[in-house]
């Protein structure tokens, strides 16, 4: 059902033709051919076709992120926003988590509308990237959102999913920095099968590509003949899971059924035709027929971890064992996992379903979702279903048309548009539990237990017809294929006027005489330094983890009522990870804070007096450091940097980052984003330290290889360290100390 190709093709005359032999022109003048060039290029201000300087059209944020992104933005000099600038209240949004601090932000949120231009959305009116798609998308544009599940790319619009203050160099009317990015064919064929849904086919492709690296930080362009047999909807729900194989951002060609849409939301002149040109260049492609895609399950502890519904039934013991493997490999075996017990009299039993947000809470899944629930029930047992549709006019439509009223018949809750249960502040399961969602991820603990209170349970994640389905069958799992239901023909009729009598649409209307409201929780960041001559590093969390996700740097769910608190937000970071890794940073902070004072502590006197370089002490930042294989995949959160920097981190070491967002994070705070050869070993522990001469002139100088030691317990050793392609923004930023030095130093200026 899918084919990876994995060397260059050119589009000729509506198909894929492989580059060898193929006479047609060089990839790097081809490539400027595909739709995503096409967009790129409109919106890039570099002179250098391989170094581009985006400018977006409109920004967007949630309000987990919102709040230190002005925050940021304000002690960097900002006046108004120079492009459309939407926040959304869909993730902190359960104000009685912490108390009034949540609604603090909001309060916050409308007021930094008022003062400096920009468009509020109230609580549970949408979630954050419905509302894009309905008010923000439009054809060839282009938008940054402070999330990861930025992507509008089967409306025309490319979305880039970056931490906050890739946001705030936009607001300050600077660009997004990045190398002129591979372009990826993905080729539809076929059309999708009764019962099949988009995160069927999302799943089956995070499956196909998330492990291989195949599509990591390059741009996903959907082509082919398939396409025209998809939904908007259908489309949308594919498109926004292209997050979880690393890609950089996505395209698709359009057509009739995405000027439909534009006219359903009352923005017709928002499309315009976008295909590739005859003889555009791709560097690999991915082929997808859609009539063989089947019912998928993504198991935990992510998207990739992709089986048929039909396969699992047929091996659970087998499969759900290497789940309960990975949850032991994963939490140390300090928590059990315990799935092979919900294989009841050859079933499998799941005790929670959920449809929410920005992949599952769409007009279509609902409606079919409730197709197969008409006249049935999902029980009196331990199995419940919560369903969330992700804006507004979407709830009121399912409410028009009786959709919400054959859910509820069946036992279903209806619930408003929030994104709490796709990172841990809503829905949580039972301990032990198994939780179908058709939400966005599955990584561990993100659905919002708490392993450092021995409490655990696993996301699958699964389509909302598959989800409909095991609740018929009183959560047996079932897929949808397995059943004979009719799905009614149902049109999304969007109705705007509730966004008209809610939103706060201030863009070009900035009144610097508002006043902004700050709530108690609401504070300034700490003091960073500029980097220093030197750097020595105490390794505080040392993790071997093929990947760690940034909701293993900084957990979701409960610290969200923190996200405006940089010092109380810190003391959450690495949690659930490395509990000791807080503490460990503060003692290194303290240290450092004694040293800037003029007391040089004995502790870093001894650490380099064994490499012969105690007399550099008064020159040399003491710091905490964080050696993971291959940090940050998953969330764009900013938070999993800073909370390290407010904390004393001055480095990462890696192997790889595992996305650009997650790196180019580290680098705004001040971070050095470190990484050695893959094939070094790294056997040191927490309490060593790194020491690394000359790092401020390496930096400056753009020295990519620098050479530092390893102060361990049994001895010094040496090692390479490396820092490879910053721009010469980037070296400024990290220089100074983070991007708010950057801009208070009188950097930054539009190139």
């Amino acid at each position: 059902m899918m084919e990876l190709i994995q060397q260059g093709v050119y589009w000729v005359d509506g198909k894929l033709v492989p580059a060898q032999g193929a006479g047609l022109s060089a990839p790097d003048e081809a490539r400027e051919k595909t739709i995503a060039y096409s967009v790129l290029r409109a919106h890039d201000r570099s002179k250098d076709k391989k170094k581009m300087r985006i400018k977006f059209d409109a920004l967007i944020s949630h309000d987990i992120t919102y709040v230190g992104i002005i925050q940021t933005a304000r002690a960097s000099g900002l006046r108004q926003f120079p492009v459309p600038y939407a926040m959304t209240n869909c993730h902190n949004s359960l104000c009685a988590v912490g108390g009034t601090i949540n609604e603090d932000d909001h309060a916050f949120g409308l007021s930094a509308a008022k003062k400096y231009g920009g468009i509020y959305v109230p609580a549970n009116q949408a979630v954050i990237h419905q509302y894009a798609r309905e008010a923000l998308a439009f054809c060839g544009g282009m938008i940054l959102g402070s999330d990861s599940h930025t992507r509008y790319g089967c409306y025309g619009t490319m979305g880039v999913g970056e931490g906050g203050p890739e946001l705030v160099k936009q607001l300050l009317s600077n660009t997004y920095d990045v190398d002129a990015p591979e372009v990826i064919a993905v080729y539809l064929e076929g059309a999708p099968r009764h019962g099949i849904g988009p995160h069927d086919v999302a799943i089956a492709l995070c499956g196909a590509v998330f492990q291989n690296g195949f599509v990591k930080n390059k741009v996903l362009e959907f082509v082919g003949p398939g396409v025209a047999n998809l939904s908007m909807d259908f489309r949308i729900g594919i498109d926004v899971m292209t997050t979880e194989t690393t890609c950089l951002s996505s395209i698709w060609e359009t057509d009739e059924t995405v000027r439909d849409y534009y006219r359903e939301v009352g923005r017709p002149d928002a499309y315009r035709a976008l295909s590739p040109e005859n003889g555009a260049y791709y560097d690999g492609a991915v082929k997808i027929d859609l009539s063989k895609i089947e019912s998928m399950i993504a198991l935990p502890f992510h998207p990739s971890n992709a089986y048929t519904i039909h396969e699992l039934l047929e091996h659970p013991q087998e499969i759900l064992h290497t789940v309960e493997e990975a949850c032991e490999k994963n939490f140390g075996g300090k928590v059990h996992l315990n799935l092979t017990e919900k294989i009841v009299g050859g079933k499998v039993m799941a005790d929670q379903g959920v449809i929410v947000g920005c992949s599952g809470g769409m007009y279509e899944n609902l409606v079919e979702a409730a197709a197969i629930l008409d006249g049935g029930s999902i029980g009196n047992g331990y199995f419940d279903l919560s369903i969330y549709p992700s804006s507004s006019p979407i709830a009121m439509a399912i409410t028009k048309d009786g959709t919400a009223a054959k859910l509820m018949e069946a036992g279903a809750v209806i619930k408003p548009a929030f994104c709490g249960p796709c990172f841990g502040a809503g829905d949580t399961p039972a301990h032990g539990g198994l939780s179908i969602r058709h939400a966005t991820r599955n990584f561990p603990n993100r659905e919002g237990s708490k392993p450092g209170q021995g409490q655990i349970s696993g996301v699958a994640l699964m389509d909302a017809r598959s989800i409909a389905a095991t609740a018929a069958n009183g959560g047996a799992l079932t897929a949808a294929t397995d059943l004979d239901y009719t799905v009614p023909k149902m049109h999304y009729h969007y109705d705007g006027s509730i966004y008209e009598k809610r939103c706060y649409y201030g863009f070009g209307k900035a009144d610097p005489s508002a006043e902004l409201k700050l709530g108690p929780n609401i504070t300034d960041w700490p003091k960073m330094y500029a980097l220093e001559d030197n750097l020595l590093l105490k390794l505080a969390a040392v993790i071997q983890d093929d990947v760690t996700t940034t909701d293993e740097l900084i957990p979701s769910g409960e610290t969200s009522s923190y996200r405006s608190n940089p010092l109380k937000l810190s003391e959450f970071a690495l949690s659930r990870r490395v509990p000791e890794y807080v503490g460990r940073s503060k003692a290194v902070r303290a240290l450092e804070t004694e040293r800037r004072a003029g007391n040089i502590p004995q502790e870093m006197l001894d650490a380099l007096a064994k490499v012969g370089a105690a007399e550099l002490a008064g020159k040399t930042a003491y710091g905490s450091c964080v050696f993971a294989k291959k940090p940050g995949d998953g969330s764009a959160r900013e938070q999993a940097a800073s909370c390290q920097k407010v904390l004393g981190g001055y480095a990462n070491i890696c192997y790889e980052f595992a996305t650009k967002r997650y790196r180019s994070n580290c680098i705004n705070w001040g971070i050095l984003p470190f990484t050695i050869e893959k094939d070094t070993p790294f056997p040191y522990a927490p309490g060593d330290f790194v020491f690394v001469p000359g790092i401020r002139e390496a930096i400056r100088d753009g020295r990519e290889t620098i050479p530092a030691k390893v102060i361990a317990a049994d001895g010094v050793h040496d090692i390479t360290l490396y820092v490879k392609g910053l721009t010469e923004d980037e070296k400024t930023i990290i220089l100074e100390g983070c991007l708010m030095n950057y801009y208070a130093a009188g950097h930054g200026a539009e190139k």
